[in-house]
């Protein structure tokens, strides 16, 4: 019969609108103040006695909060409101001292039932939220210069295996490398072997002082693509160190050429936030000296963990953290802990190449730290703060080679099961390609996101009731069904922005309230459409029939060239651009199923399949 589902469409319609219902249901459950506690690295883990510890020193002061548990080696206390979570902070800073992380957060309320299945509410950014935000700057000068350096080693073991023999190999100041030979034809069989072996390598020659040289300066496009890493590498390597905060939805994003966005919802103090992702560290791997090793060709290194003891290691420096594809703790089979290392390829042939004639020499890893000391100047009458950079190294470990090494080997001699997970996550995680500095720093207050939420919710009650006064006025009885389906519509928009764990931020509600809007266009185009049929003497079943085919290629046409929009924004924007694009692209899509779809099927259910004479539209 004429304007009626079947079955099997209309319990369709209905399990998706349950679907919808079930997955939007946790976003009703509010958030609770929370503070989270976990350790600075991984050999601080926080256990039940600290815990104890921070519940009891929070009775002591009056602190009332829900609950108290430990998990995955950190804590999570949660409070009743903004002003007994500053308080429990500042006690539990207290408590548990400098090598903890203490962080305000808000935990989720959702039942167990809920998240058993997949169910979360829809993650809050920044300007909802509150939170911390960071723009890190990425030294580019210093990750080519880095990559020298392992070049400098690489061609002295490439030109010793050749049996060519060199004076020295210098990396300049201008950013190039320059290598000395007493004659001629060694220099020019260092050339031949450097331009057949590294393509990456622009080589020029001359003469100078009696002596002959090889000058090195990397290609356009190697230097290029050593940048694109340094960023891609970092970006890896942040994401890695915010997860140690246990922040919610963390952003961190490339911005331009060589700057990287960090944002931190939730989160409100930002010196904790810079201990923890401003750790710009990078390791190197370098043998012993022996007693005979030239000094002019060591240096020597205070050990990281036993201040005092120290080390004389030879300069070369076999390869770099960023060469460690993976690393894992474990324990050999007497029990003792030991770090098990995998290399990239590259990594593994330098490895290999070097132990040759190193077996039972000791191997250092040494941690590199990029920092920076801040003065004040007084420049033209006025105060302004200038970062001096500085790098400080020191030991993490100093073990004994025992086979030649390649993709694959251990270090052993470490200090306990302790210092083996720390190794291996500063070996997984710890090695940034090139130094990052903080160039903007800025926190949003909780207060001032609640005011966003309450202001934005305003905003979306309003248009929501404007859109259905509006409908439910012209179209009358049409309107009413119309507006059931807008509502079904808002419903499967929350629903499938948090099964997409979609980050809700200010302009994603500017998104909500467009698609309110949009939304209906659907249905004014049919109803229209339905008026114009009925005016040329249609009869109503068929003028409703004809509504709904007929309006369906201009609501398809109009719908998809904003979706391409969309997608477009997405692709080309970046944070809060993103936001509205992901909130608007869901609700073109939503808005088209309840339109067409919930809309007719409503019109069906009380006009179809019966003998009407007139419409209520």
């Amino acid at each position: 019969m004429l304007n009626r589902y079947p079955l099997w469409k209309n319990c369709l319609i209905i399990l998706v609108v349950l679907f919808g219902a079930l997955y939007a249901s946790p976003n009703f459950f509010p958030e609770d103040y929370a503070v989270q506690v976990s350790g600075t690295r991984d050999v601080y883990q926080v256990d039940q006695s600290t815990l104890d510890r921070v519940t009891a020193a929070l009775k002591r002061e009056n602190v009332n909060f829900k609950s108290a548990e430990v998990a995955e080696g950190s804590a999570l206390i949660r409070v009743a409101n903004s002003e007994d979570q500053l308080k429990a902070k500042a006690i539990t800073a207290s408590v548990v001292g400098e090598n903890y992380v203490v962080a305000l957060n808000l935990a989720a309320t959702t039942p167990e039932w809920l998240t058993s299945i997949g169910a979360g509410p829809m993650k809050l950014g920044l300007d909802l939220r509150g939170g911390v935000h960071f723009l890190l700057e990425v030294d580019m000068v210093q990750a080519v210069s880095q990559r020298l350096d392992v070049y400098v080693s690489e061609i002295k073991t490439k030109l010793r295996s050749e049996k060519l023999r060199y004076r020295s190999v210098e990396h300049k100041a201008d950013g190039s490398l320059s290598i000395k030979f007493a004659d001629v034809e060694s220099r020019d069989e260092a050339q031949n072997l450097l331009r057949r072996d590294y393509v990456e390598f622009l080589t020029t020659t001359e003469e100078a002082d009696g002596a002959y040289f090889v000058n090195v300066t990397l290609t356009e496009q190697t230097v290029k693509d050593i940048e694109d890493y340094a960023i891609k590498q970092n970006l890896t390597i942040l994401r890695n160190r915010v997860n140690e905060l246990g922040v919610a939805e963390p952003l961190v994003q490339r911005q331009g050429r060589n700057r990287i966005v960090v944002q931190l919802p939730g989160v409100q103090d930002a010196a904790a936030a810079k201990r923890i992702i401003g750790k710009t560290a990078n390791l190197e791997f370098r043998l012993e000296a022996t007693p005979n090793t030239n000094r002019a060709l060591t240096d020597t290194y205070e050990f990281r963990s036993e201040p005092g003891r120290r080390a004389t290691l030879e300069k070369d420096i076999i390869i770099s953290g960023a060469s460690v594809a993976n690393a894992q703790a474990s324990f050999d089979e007497n029990g003792q802990p030991q770090v098990s290392i995998t290399l990239d390829s590259k990594g593994g042939q330098l490895m290999n190449r070097t132990t040759r004639d190193a077996v039972q020499r000791r191997m250092a890893v040494i941690f590199v730290e990029n920092k920076a000391r801040i003065i004040n100047e007084t420049v033209d009458g006025q105060q302004v703060e200038k970062r001096i950079p500085y790098v400080e190294k020191k030991i993490i470990s100093l073990a004994t080679i025992q086979s030649v090494l390649g993709n694959q080997f251990r270090i052993t001699g470490l200090d306990g099961a302790g210092e083996s997970s720390e190794l291996a996550l500063l070996l997984r995680a710890g090695a940034l390609a090139a130094p990052i500095y903080f160039v903007e720093e800025r926190t949003v207050g909780p207060s001032l996101g609640a005011e966003n939420i309450k202001q934005g919710v305003i905003s979306v009650e309003i248009g929501f009731a404007l859109v259905l006064v509006f409908m439910l006025a012209v179209y009358r009885m049409f309107g009413f069904l119309a507006n059931i389906a807008l509502c079904t519509n808002l419903l499967l928009l929350v629903a499938v922005m948090s099964i997409l764990s979609a980050t809700l931020t200010l302009p994603g509600i500017a998104g909500i309230v467009l698609t309110v809007g949009m939304a209906v266009d659907a249905n004014v185009l049919i109803f229209a459409r339905i008026k114009e049929e009925l005016k040329n003497g249609i009869p109503p079943q068929s003028a409703i029939n004809a509504g709904f085919e007929r309006a369906f290629t201009t609501i398809f046409d109009a719908n998809i060239t904003t979706l391409l929009a969309a997608v477009i924004l997405f692709a080309m924007g970046t944070g809060p651009v993103k936001g509205f694009a992901i909130t608007l692209s869901v609700g073109i899509i939503t808005s088209m199923f309840t339109a067409i779809v919930v809309t007719r099927a409503l019109v069906n259910l009380v006009y179809g399949g019966r003998q009407i004479k007139k419409l209520s539209i």
